[in-house]
């Protein structure tokens, strides 16, 4: 049974940062891409960021880019996710995901999600 599991949320000002972890058990993912999506209140699930399954290639979403920073260290089976600057507008819940390995779009397994608040 694959499960993901996310922590690092939390309640932060407005200019603070906080680093999200996402742990994978139950398969390798150092062969697999992974993502990381939000979902705030309200609205649907978007995604965030994306790293390559040996972590050479990343890609963020504009809302994001230059303020987060997706990692993975395939030893541990684990996924980052650095936010610095954060702003009010990046509260929701942040899930990780793996990605199929031969549908780009499609995602196959999901986290719980951690909540990220960020206060103004």
């Amino acid at each position: 049974q694959v499960q993901l599991v996310e922590s690092g949320g939390g309640l932060v000002q407005a200019g603070g940062s906080l680093r999200l972890s996402c742990v994978v058990s139950g398969r390798t993912v150092s062969n697999t891409a992974m993502g990381w999506f939000r979902q705030a209140p309200g609205k649907e699930r978007e995604f965030v960021a994306r790293i390559t399954s040996r972590g050479r290639i990343t890609d963020y979403a504009d809302s994001v880019k230059g303020r987060f920073t997706i990692s993975r260290d395939n030893a541990k089976n684990t996924v980052y996710l650095q936010m610095n600057s954060l702003k009010p507008e990046d509260t929701a819940v942040y899930y990780c995901a793996v990605r199929n390995d031969y549908v780009i779009s499609q995602y196959d397994y999901w986290g719980q999600g951690t909540q990220v608040t960020v206060s103004s």
